[in-house]
């Protein structure tokens, strides 16, 4: 199988477990309008399912890299998502839900570090494109998962949407039966207490640092606007889910498909400058949404934040193994945990937020994605944030140069 195939399927996989993930947007607050919960309860579900999986982030990262057999390990995903949505659809109240959910999430997890870690060992002179395809798959997920839910949601109550959801997950796991002969098998290793002994030190550094603070509050900016906006559209502007559906999926098409184009940028001119105008931007919009625009004018707000951020992804996660320059599992799996788990977050914070109102709530976010840009420009002052290839580059030329003056 060539590479293009290879990646192909990688974004065809990440986008079937991705898909019952990016329908909860919309069947999350249906079940909780459905069970008559608040703001806050919602925005619980999000936070407890999200650190679910963050729980299988780093075992999974573990696994990437000390299992020769990384294939058979991916085809597993698809059964653990499959099987868990569906048993998630049974839960009769809040807590069953929330824990079902957040078990149902691992396996989704799972895929993320395993399939990113096999991408990032085989294209080390371009980890942010190879990322940036990866990432499209889910992205077109929480694209169309939302879009085809809102319109489930019309004719089907959200059990039975979820149920549906999962779907996908079960052909492409099929077809990863076959796809996982073509994963290149690697040296197993078992020196993980070592291994993970120097990632610590690696991130205790006072840049490390500053990553994982950044990392963590641009995904709380995310998650904040995703698990709220439909929450919003319902309660303030009263629209249909169908229609709802439509709007996420709109807001989310431009990031998904700019992510491979900003993560071959980042791979070129460095990660800094592609972080801070991405958390920049976002901050910008966002601000915008928290004095309370006309309707014509909120749409093109929420569609620059979501979008702004949605991009950058791929760069952010690319930043992280760059920093590390080593177990590229778990360091995706760290990035990940750092993402999804303390990220979640942002979507309890902004319930809270919104319970008060919601200009707070937006307000929220803004600052989530500014505090982001600030630390985002603390990191681009360091040397280590030009990608590996691009200082290689440049050692280089400077090398040349010197030569051809003293030449001279």
């Amino acid at each position: 199988m060539n590479n293009r195939a290879f990646m192909t399927w990688f974004a065809l996989g990440h986008l079937a477990n991705d898909w019952p993930i990016a329908a909860l947007w919309l069947i999350v607050p249906a079940a909780g309008l459905s069970m008559g919960l608040s703001p806050v309860e919602v925005g619980l579900l999000f936070t407890l399912f999200n650190l679910g999986g963050a729980l299988a982030y780093i075992p999974a990262g573990c696994l990437a890299d000390h299992v020769s057999n990384r294939g058979r390990l991916l085809v597993v995903t698809f059964w653990w998502v499959s099987i868990g949505y569906g048993v998630a659809a049974l839960a009769p109240g809040f807590w069953s839900l929330a824990v079902l959910l957040a078990v149902a999430g691992m396996g989704n997890a799972a895929w993320h570090p395993i399939a990113t870690g096999v991408l990032t060992r085989d294209n080390k002179d371009g980890r942010a494109k190879a990322l940036g395809i990866h990432a499209i798959g889910g992205s077109f997920a929480e694209v169309l998962a939302p879009l085809s839910v809102g319109f489930l949601l019309s004719v089907v109550d959200w059990r039975a949407a979820l149920v549906i959801s999962a779907v996908p997950t079960v052909l492409c796991g099929l077809c990863f039966l076959r796809v996982a002969r073509a994963v290149p098998a690697v040296e197993s290793r078992t020196a993980l207490r070592e291994d993970l002994a120097g990632l610590i030190r690696t991130w205790r550094t006072g840049r490390g640092l500053r990553i994982v603070a950044m990392i963590c509050l641009y995904n709380m900016a995310l998650i904040a606007l995703l698990s709220m906006i439909p929450l919003y559209l319902t309660a303030v502007h009263d629209l249909a889910s169908a229609s709802i559906g439509i709007i996420l999926a709109a807001l989310l098409i431009t990031g998904a498909l700019a992510q491979p184009w900003a993560g071959s940028l980042s791979d070129r001119a460095g990660r800094g400058p592609v972080l801070v105008l991405g958390n920049g931007t976002a901050a910008f919009a966002v601000a915008g949404l928290a004095f309370g625009p006309p309707f014509w004018l909120m749409i093109p707000l929420m569609a620059v934040a979501v979008a702004a951020l949605d991009a950058i992804r791929a760069a952010m996660l690319a930043a992280a193994v760059d920093h590390s320059e080593r177990s590229e599992g778990k360091t995706l799996g760290l990035a990940f945990v750092l993402m999804d788990g303390v990220g979640a977050f942002g979507a309890v914070l902004a319930g809270m937020a919104a319970g008060i109102s919601w200009q707070l709530m937006f307000a929220l976010a803004a600052a989530f994605a500014v505090t982001a840009a600030v630390l985002g420009a603390g990191s681009m002052a360091s040397r280590d944030q030009i990608p590996s290839r691009e200082r290689v580059s440049r050692k280089k030329g400077h090398a040349a140069a010197r030569t051809w003056k003293n030449g001279s």
